[in-house]
């Protein structure tokens, strides 16, 4: 996987007209909380409700006619799942999806509607992506990788390009990690330009799925023997050798937050900022609320809320009866 400032600023021009330029969104109140001046980088508004179609609109783009009519093959907790199946519907290229079996409802319905064949397997996203590539061994489409393909990966860093221009001075970025791939191509888009090498950036996992920072640690990729969290976007047993070395070369930090500060950021934004994020949405502000490492008091700091696909039957049973405990 290579990816440049080329190769986003290529990806932005790919995707330019097709998707919500997302706004960033001060709020008052998360900047009084942290300490810092908070502003949302509001990806739950983008098509789908994630940042995912701008990776998946840059990757189809690249397809020739004969992979085309193929179609195209991926593994997805739900929001990869979801993107790729908005960017192929106008093209009418065949999608098929494997998911976990115990997915988000709210993810699995929302992709069969958008045309893709989703299929059910494992439990975690590892799971998924190991029946995914069996599969396309036999089917013949075209795998896209939702973390290291390089198209898939340069598309997310448009999300990088965008803060820069719109929010000079920024002093860090903080994002959700799964498997690696957002804060690999937002990192490059950010550092390798003059204006960003100053800009620190934040990857941010939950307790009960560490694999960067537990990767980062051992100097190699760790496969963690379980995985669990309620932010179903971070929940892996492992991230990918290609992204640990871009998460060596670009990130100052990996933050990990509980499943409770999670769920507080999550009941914060949708009360204070009136706004939805999923559980890995709202890793980089229940990140921010705990505290980032050695950042001044009063920077100027982005929370990339990844995604707003939060299944509202979870979200109400988790603030009514509290977390799962097993």
């Amino acid at each position: 996987m290579t990816i440049t400032l080329e190769t986003v600023q290529s990806a932005a021009r790919v995707v330019r007209g097709r998707i919500h330029r997302t706004p960033l969104i001060p709020s008052a109140s998360l900047s009084r909380m942290t300490g810092h001046d908070l502003w949302l980088k509001a990806e739950n508004l983008q098509k789908t409700g994630c940042f995912k179609p701008r990776g998946a609109l840059n990757r189809l783009s690249k397809l020739s006619a004969a992979e085309r009519a193929r179609g195209v093959l991926a593994a997805s907790a739900g929001n990869h799942a979801q993107g790729l199946a908005f960017a192929a519907a106008d093209a009418r290229i065949p999608v098929t999806v494997v998911m976990p079996a115990n997915a988000q409802p709210s993810k699995i319905a929302a992709t069969r509607a958008t045309g893709a064949e989703v299929i059910l397997h494992g439990t975690v996203f590892d799971e998924a992506l190991a029946r995914a590539l069996e599969l396309r061994e036999t089917t013949g489409k075209v795998f896209v990788h939702p973390c290291t393909d390089p198209d898939v990966v340069s598309g997310a860093g448009t999300i990088g390009l965008e803060i820069l221009e719109d929010l000079p001075g920024v002093d860090a970025i903080v994002a959700p990690i799964g498997g690696g791939g957002l804060t690999s191509g937002l990192a490059v888009a950010v550092k390798e330009q003059p204006q960003g090498r100053r800009v620190r950036i934040f990857g941010v996992e939950p307790e009960g799925a560490p694999s960067m920072k537990r990767s980062l640690e051992a100097g190699r990729r760790v496969v963690l023997d379980s995985a669990r969290s309620i932010a179903d976007g971070m929940t892996g047993r492992a991230v990918f050798d290609e992204t640990l070395e871009y998460a060596r070369r670009y990130l100052d930090d990996v933050v990990l937050v509980s499943d409770e500060a999670i769920l507080r950021a999550m009941t914060l934004m949708l009360t204070r900022c009136k706004m939805l994020a999923e559980g890995a949405g709202a890793g980089p502000v229940a990140a921010a609320l705990e505290g980032l490492p050695a950042l001044p008091p009063g920077s100027k700091v982005v929370a990339v809320v990844s995604g707003g696909n939060q299944d509202l039957d979870l979200l109400a049973r988790w603030l009514s009866k509290g977390l799962p405990t097993a």
